[in-house]
């Protein structure tokens, strides 16, 4: 499972560890606990400052699957019961280095709130191996659990422990609960835990006696390829530059290929946006990560308020917030998120394994989750709501091509039907009869566009009826000094590589705007 060349690059990291690390294995008994016994013990022999031990702990382990992290003899709140390969061996390598020492780099308004909880919260996420979102929530909830003692996370392998998934329901990752109770699911990430856990106890945001930023010149809202983009262009021009992002990287994180990114010939969501964060790195950019704006003055000095109870005084303003799924509105969808509705194919597709599933949306998106799930599932339908497909004809002919594939066009969704908290049918309408029909099935991926992430400028700058902001050729908006590029605006074709060159223009509009003010 680790090869060579991934254990010499753990040695190298080990090489920074400030303190020694003991990895406890429960014992007992399990048919795949020897390749997790070898999985420990090899991380283990990278470094002195690993300590591989096996100890009956029923009180604080789940199963002989499990193991935990513990620091000079003290417990680290940090809990893994499965084997974190895949996507979530970074999580054990970062867990293993913040534990010995190495810096959190979560920003300190977060860490103030985190270390302000006082009541005891234990959180569980169960995620799956092939989702690409569980890692940030798992990294998350574990950086927390070493901010404040009060807080353990337990990252759970759902493909590990079957009757736990039955009995909790579970149809979607990543699914987190705390105490016992669900907290969040389905398509969830570390900024969104964040305003739960303000959301349930307000009082973290206060006494959040962070030094406040200086006057900035340019203040960035979104960490997609558009937001990123501005944020290094106004570096480049010499600006005091801050990038809030609830979440960085964007709704890109989602995208599992990506092929046409010009000289980039095959990348994934996840590879660009760490290669936006290391590329940003590079500029003196101050990052506000899983923060939101909640509010904002207008005036020749912008002030943003933070989620975290901050402020931040800018001069100019670019809005980059991208957009977000859209949802069909219809009843059954909320109702079903994470018992059967899902989002995301990549992540949620693994729990359908051998069972039919539908599709809503024949757009590139639509087209290719259907391609996703086929090799996973019994068979996948497509629902297009128009006569004719929207989607590339190169990825239309391979769904053509697969026998567990079937498009229904000119066909619209009524409602999704669920039995025992399960999707088990949707509803629909031929359009060309009228006729209401239903298809029993097990899971239902809404893939239909995306809705823009403006609703927090409404009343700070015009928009259209749906919701984009109106910027013009400079992508300036209706505000003096209020800039916006990317996908939350009316620019058309919602592109990465437009986002890019939008985000360039909307910082050099800014540059342009700031030249004309006033000096201090």
């Amino acid at each position: 499972m680790l090869t060579n060349d991934l254990l010499n690059a753990l040695k190298n990291y080990t090489q920074s560890m400030q303190k020694p690390v003991t990895l406890v294995l429960q014992t007992g008994e399990h048919a795949k606990r020897a390749e997790l016994h070898k999985f420990l013990s090899d991380i283990a022999n990278v470094s002195d400052n690993l300590i591989f031990a096996e100890r009956d702990m029923p009180n604080v382990l789940r199963s002989p699957m499990s193991f935990t992290l513990e620091v000079e003899g003290q417990a680290s709140g940090i809990i893994f019961s499965g084997i974190p390969g895949g996507h979530e061996f970074n999580s054990l390598v970062l867990a293993i280095l913040q534990a010995s020492g190495s810096e959190i780099k979560l920003d300190d308004s977060l860490k103030t709130m985190i270390a302000n909880i006082q009541e005891e919260l234990k959180f569980e996420v169960f995620i799956s191996l092939s989702c690409h979102n569980c890692p940030d929530v798992v990294q998350a909830l574990n950086q927390f659990a070493l901010l404040n003692p009060n807080l353990s996370t337990e990252m759970i392998d759902g493909g590990l422990y079957p009757e736990l998934i039955k009995k909790r329901e579970i149809q979607g990752v990543p699914s987190v609960y705390l105490n016992g109770e669900l907290f969040a699911n389905g398509k969830v990430d570390a900024g969104q835990l964040i305003e739960k856990l303000i959301e349930r106890s307000p009082e973290i945001t206060q006494n959040n006696s962070q030094k406040a930023l200086p006057l900035q010149d340019v203040t960035v809202i979104g960490g997609g390829p558009g937001g990123v983009s501005a944020a290094i262009y106004s570096a480049r021009k010499g600006l005091k530059v801050t990038l809030i992002a609830d979440r960085f990287g964007g709704q890109v994180k989602d995208t599992m290929g990506i092929e046409n990114l010009i000289s980039i010939p095959s990348t994934t969501g996840p590879e660009l946006a760490s290669a936006l964060s290391e590329h940003m790195k590079q500029y003196d950019i101050t990052l506000k990560e899983h923060l939101r704006v909640t509010d904002i003055e207008k005036g020749d000095i912008k002030v943003l308020h933070l989620s975290s109870g901050e402020t931040i005084k800018t001069k100019a303003l670019i809005i980059s917030t991208g957009a977000r799924w859209r949802e069909l509105g219809i009843p059954g969808e909320k109702e079903n998120i994470g018992n059967g509705v899902a989002y995301c194919p990549h992540c949620d597709g693994p729990f359908f394994k051998g069972k039919d599933v539908a599709v809503i949306g024949g757009g590139n998106s639509g087209i290719e989750a259907a391609l996703d799930l086929a090799g996973l599932v019994k068979s996948v339908t497509v629902f297009e709501f128009m006569p004719e497909l929207k989607a590339d004809k190169v990825i239309v002919d391979q769904a053509m091509a697969r026998d567990n594939i079937t498009i229904l066009k000119n066909v619209a969704t009524k409602q999704i039907l669920a039995a025992d908290n399960k999707v088990n049918a949707i509803e629909y309408e031929d359009r060309s009869t009228g006729k209401t029909l239903q298809q029993p099935l097990s899971g239902v991926f809404v893939q239909i566009g995306l809705v823009p992430n403006s609703q927090f400028v409404n009343e700070v700058v015009e928009t259209n009826d749906y919701g984009e902001i109106v910027i013009d050729e400079k992508c300036r908006t209706s505000e003096a000094g209020i800039y916006a590029c990317g996908d939350v605006t009316t620019v058309p074709y919602k592109q990465i590589v437009i986002a890019m060159g939008e985000g360039a223009k909307a910082s050099l509009a800014a540059f342009e705007y700031l030249l004309t003010q006033p000096m201090e």
